[in-house]
């Protein structure tokens, strides 16, 4: 068969990683199958494994896996088919992409894969990068996938979908439409079907330009990364208090990403808060899966097995929402509780007038909102209201 973009993408990459066994995510979609075939014919079928995952959320699922794995040695390539368990949250599609890639990093390891391809393309990325923005992304969300991330290797970020289906087709491979990527409960398939139609009728290119930016962004990050890394963890704060904006929030991400946690813009907003701050004993603040603490000048991470972020519960306390951060409480805050009818007192003389004891109220939390640094929350104390009697708490 004659050079195709899909051919020269697997090639150019394989090239690069040198040999080895190549494990080759496969769900049997246009995209997967293609990327299947196309390293079997540069690798050779000996160097391929098709791993596939049956996240068992469709009757028939099982069946649709085995037909893969079925064509896959028919190719004369091993095949592998591994059953996960997705579980129960409010995005389900994020719940099985995680399963999946804990499920492929799993696999990898137990047959010794060089590295796992991913059959994402051009347009997975232009929506991802759009996705990432209608959420309210920081300037890392438009980065977009990285065509590199540890084992896992993405060759076809630069190639359209269109050809994608057309090596597919001259191929004649069984492709399996999953009844999900024309489900709009799902976001990706709203913007799909929906907003990536009604941009390109303003800029018919839209695709390609979304996968610049996120080229380009790519391209300044890796500058931003190496300034940050200059700043080991523990952070000292002073240190790094007084470099540019953009480095100390990086610095931060990379310092959540290590601890494998998550984070929105509003997180980082708020630990950068707390790096600039004057120095004081131990502030905590909590971060989705973790806790931020600052022990006067050093910052630190930590991962626990429970997170306060947007939508998630923080113990005993409210929803985290977003434009708000849950931390102990300050030495000088100050809130309204709804006893006091709006008027404002220290939390250390409401503690004492509640009586709380003090190894309670040294841990206490506090939910503020960071556009004014309100406490519209506080743990022993209870909601907050404004000063012209509203409440302060979101609902």
């Amino acid at each position: 068969m004659p050079s195709t973009p899909v051919r020269s993408a697997v090639a150019a990459v394989l090239a690069r990683m040198g040999r080895g066994l190549y494990g080759v995510a496969c769900s049997g979609g246009a995209d997967s199958l293609a990327l299947a075939d196309a390293t079997i014919a540069a690798a050779g079928a000996a160097h391929v494994v098709v791993l596939v995952i049956d996240h068992g959320l469709q009757v028939g699922s099982a069946e649709v896996a085995a037909r893969v794995a079925t064509w896959a040695r028919g190719q004369g390539a091993a095949a592998v088919v591994r059953r996960v368990a997705v579980p129960l949250r409010a995005s389900r599609e994020a719940a099985a992409r995680e399963a999946r890639y804990l499920a492929l990093g799993a696999l990898a390891d137990e047959l010794g894969c060089a590295a796992v391809l991913l059959g994402h393309t051009a347009r997975d990325q232009a929506e991802t990068v759009l996705l990432r923005i209608l959420r309210g992304t920081g300037p890392a969300g438009l980065v977009g996938m990285a065509p590199v991330r540890g084992r896992f290797v993405r060759p076809f970020l630069d190639v359209r979908r269109a050809d994608v289906e057309a090596y597919a087709a001259a191929r004649a491979l069984p492709i399996w439409d999953d009844p999900m990527n024309e489900d709009r409960a799902f976001a990706r398939v709203r913007v799909r079907r929906d907003v990536m139609p009604m941009l390109a009728r303003e800029n018919p290119a839209i695709e390609d330009a979304l996968g610049r930016l996120a080229a380009s962004t790519a391209e300044w990050f890796d500058l931003i990364d190496g300034l940050a890394r200059r700043y080991a963890w523990p952070v000292h704060c002073p240190a790094l208090a007084d470099a540019p904006p953009a480095i100390r929030k990086r610095v931060a991400s990379q310092g959540l990403e290590a601890q494998g946690l998550g984070y929105a813009a509003v997180h980082l907003d708020a630990i950068d808060a707390l790096i600039r701050a004057p120095r004081r004993g131990t502030v905590a603040l909590d971060v989705p899966g973790g806790r931020v603490v600052r022990t006067y000048d050093a910052l630190e991470i930590h991962a626990s097995g429970s997170g306060y972020g947007s939508g998630a519960e923080a113990g005993s306390g409210p929803v985290v929402p977003p434009g708000h951060v849950l931390r102990t409480w300050l030495a000088g805050d100050r809130m309204r509780p709804t006893r006091l009818h709006g008027r404002s007192r220290k939390l250390s003389d409401l503690y004492a007038d509640l009586k709380v004891p003090r190894v309670d109220r040294a841990g206490a939390r506090v939910l503020v909102r960071i556009s004014d640094d309100t406490v519209v929350w506080a743990e022993h104390v209870g909601h907050a209201i404004e000063a012209d009697g509203s409440t302060g708490f979101p609902a």
